[in-house]
């Protein structure tokens, strides 16, 4: 979101990204004080949101790159838009007080449809942030609710992040990245070792789900307090 901003602001090319590495000994260490973390040794159960047995998440590596500029530039130099970074806004509510993320997510989620001039049932799928702790996921859900109306209900969602851990800072990043995929592949991808669910949503679980996506809303909030939405257009969308 802030290299789209700089890029409106006259900067020709920004790559934007993350990545993560906190599978080090030293690394793990300074991860067992997180509450948020899985206690759980089966690959299958440790990490499994919007269940009755959710316990926490599974920490991953990975990370992806972004290359962000004007469409108008792309086209001139034949690169096919990918996608269209229409809208972002982000929130704080403070470090593990999950039961306020509701509200800090919902009007994250408010503020980027207004900034991509998006309607709530515009939205084809959402990347849910999907800790995988039960308040949290009750507020994420709830969130969802608030910010999408009836619509929320109806929308997929989904949370591939459970087939390969959570990234921390890379994560959202990921979900990008698998956002832009699914709207050129026509596919949603599954929430993997995830069936039933306990909350009011459709979540996509199982198989990829075929589905024509124009619209993607990608969610994150941080162990530390943040909630962040983006709103991503089809890279066919007349927009920079």
């Amino acid at each position: 979101a802030h290299a789209a901003r700089a890029v409106k602001r006259g900067t020709d090319v920004i790559v934007a990204g993350s990545t993560e590495a906190p599978l080090a000994p030293y690394s793990m260490v300074c991860q067992l004080g997180y509450r948020e973390l899985s206690p759980v040794a089966d690959p299958k159960r440790a990490y499994r949101p919007f269940t009755e047995d959710a316990c926490g998440f599974v920490p991953a590596e990975g990370g992806a790159m972004l290359t962000v500029e004007a469409a108008d530039a792309a086209r001139e130099r034949g690169v096919p838009v990918r996608a269209v970074l229409a809208g972002h806004a982000a929130t704080f509510t403070g470090a593990s007080r999950w039961e306020l993320s509701r509200e800090g997510l919902a009007e994250a989620i408010r503020g980027a449809l207004a900034e991509a001039g998006c309607a709530p049932e515009e939205v084809d799928v959402v990347f849910a942030d999907a800790l995988g702790v039960p308040e949290a996921d009750r507020a994420e859900a709830l969130a969802i609710a608030d910010a999408l109306g009836a619509h929320g209900r109806r929308v997929p969602v989904t949370a591939p992040k459970t087939g390969t851990g959570r990234a921390y800072c890379a994560a959202p990043v990921l979900d990008t990245a698998a956002a832009v995929l699914a709207m050129e592949h026509g596919l949603i991808p599954p929430t993997p070792n995830v069936s039933d669910i306990c909350h009011d949503l459709d979540l996509v679980t199982g198989r990829a789900r075929a589905a024509e996506v124009r619209t993607a809303l990608v969610l994150s909030r941080g162990l530390m307090g943040s909630n962040s939405a983006l709103v991503l257009r089809h890279g066919a969308a007349d927009a920079s």
